[in-house]
């Protein structure tokens, strides 16, 4: 397994990311994997080894670098809930900034264009993925870039925050097959359901269920919030997700 840090050019600066892929010489599908709200760190590094590992290139962006370098808030080595709030709440203005006047857009087309240069990365269309707040951001991204992108998951995020135009407006473009992986604490049955007919109405392919027992943030070791089985579950249906969408490792 080969990983690095890297330097990805914007339109608007350069985004640390780090990067792994398998050694060998060959080239993989890729994806793009967006962090939580609090960035690229140890476990996050590891999430993307892990995946690399099933035979693709991941690539996992700093997502906030307009707003300074890693780490964009210090962050002790495990964030309990007595902690969590205050952390959240120095982060908050940098990602509301971020999800308005383009960023995102302008940002994911940067991030497809770096994988599209890379010679591991085999040709055609990448898979997106995030958490958290970055599952919106991958939503967002194969909302935009439709032609570019075959699979889009999201877990335990603010999908139905939508987008500029709305959630209609967030999911009708999308040709992507979805996966989203609920938290039971952030969506009731009846709010499922609404997200649900809405991913319906746009007529896409889609999974989106609850995870039994979990909390915002369950798929993160480093947090009061981790589940090892929806972690387990998260990696269940990512990776089935990226086989039926013709991206196997």
């Amino acid at each position: 397994m080969l990983s690095k840090t890297v330097r990805i050019a914007t339109a608007d600066g350069e985004a640390e990311a780090f990067v792994a892929h398998p050694e060998g010489g060959e080239r993989h599908p890729a994806v793009l994997l967006y962090p939580d709200a609090f960035g690229l760190r140890p476990v996050l590094e590891e999430m993307v080894r892990e995946l690399a590992g099933h035979g693709y290139y991941v690539v996992a962006p700093h997502f906030l670098y307009r707003d300074g370098p890693v780490p964009l808030v210090e962050l002790p080595g495990h964030i309990g809930e007595e902690v969590r709030p205050g952390i959240i709440g120095r982060l908050m203005p940098s990602i509301e900034a971020h999800l308005g006047d383009g960023r995102v857009e302008r940002d994911a087309d940067a991030y497809l264009r770096f994988l599209a240069a890379q010679p591991e990365v085999a040709d055609g269309p990448v898979a997106v993925t995030g958490y958290c707040i970055g599952g919106l951001l991958a939503v967002r991204t194969a909302s935009a870039y439709p032609e570019r992108v075959a699979a889009v998951a999201g877990f335990h995020s603010p999908v139905v925050a939508g987008g500029p135009g709305g959630l209609h407006g967030l999911l009708a473009p999308i040709t992507a097959e979805i996966h989203l992986g609920h938290a039971a604490s952030d969506l009731t049955p009846e709010a499922l359901g609404e997200l649900n007919r809405a991913l319906d109405a746009a007529g896409v392919r889609y999974t989106s269920e609850i995870y039994p027992g979990t909390v915002h943030g369950y798929t993160m070791r480093d947090t009061d919030a981790f589940d090892p089985e929806g972690l387990a579950r998260h990696w269940e249906r990512l990776l089935s997700l990226l086989r039926r969408s013709g991206l196997s490792g």
